[in-house]
This record gives structure tokens, sequence and C-alpha cells, in this order.
């Protein structure tokens, strides 16, 4: 029995041929490249340079975050390579901030 192989649905992006775009926060430098899109969310790569923090929000869906490299100061507590989270659709972010500098991934909707 031969499998088709279907992409209907998918959004698959090449890290190569995706382009680099702004990245807002409340203060310094950031960058992202959007890795693909689906049902409303979002898988973005960012780097923010030290000294990058976010802008305060509420979250109207979940947001799922990985840290690649660095440390990241979010609510509150020290992130390091390799910790992440979820945060629930109606939590507050209220605290996010890189003093070194950190690559991570994060799934939102928008």
């Amino acid at each position: 029995m031969e499998t088709t192989i279907s992409l209907e649905g998918w959004d698959i992006q090449r890290f190569d041929s995706t382009a680099w775009g702004p990245w807002s926060g409340a203060t310094g430098e950031a960058r992202a490249k959007i890795m693909g899109a689906g049902d409303g969310y979002y898988v973005a790569l960012v780097e923010a340079s030290p000294g990058y923090s976010g802008t305060p929000h509420e979250h109207d869906a979940a947001e799922f975050f990985f840290l690649i490299d660095g440390t990241v100061r979010n609510q509150g507590q020290t992130l390091t390579k390799g910790d992440g989270y979820v945060a629930a659709a109606g939590s507050v972010h209220t605290d996010f901030a890189t003093d070194t500098g950190a690559n991570y991934i994060v799934i939102f909707k928008l």
C-alpha cells in the first residue's frame, strides 16, 4: 500500500530562506524569524540582545516558550538554557528581560 504525502495545512519554513524581522519590546534590540504559522498561532525564533525587555501584556491564548541559549528573567524567575514555560490564556506577562542576551523559541497566537 502506497502512502500519499500531503503538505495541505502545513507551513514549513527553511531557516536560510526565512528573513529576520523586528521583534518589539519595551527596551533593547531583538529580531525574529517566523518559522511557521497555522490556526492563528506563530512559531518564532527570537534573538534578543543584552538589555532587551518585553512589553507587559495579557495572553489572549496560551504562549509557549523554550530557551535555546542565554538567560531570561520571566515573572521573577531566572531561566537558563533548556528551560521553558507555558503561559495560560488570561495570564498577565509583566516581567520578561535578558541581561545576557538570549535566543529562544516562542509560540503564540495573534
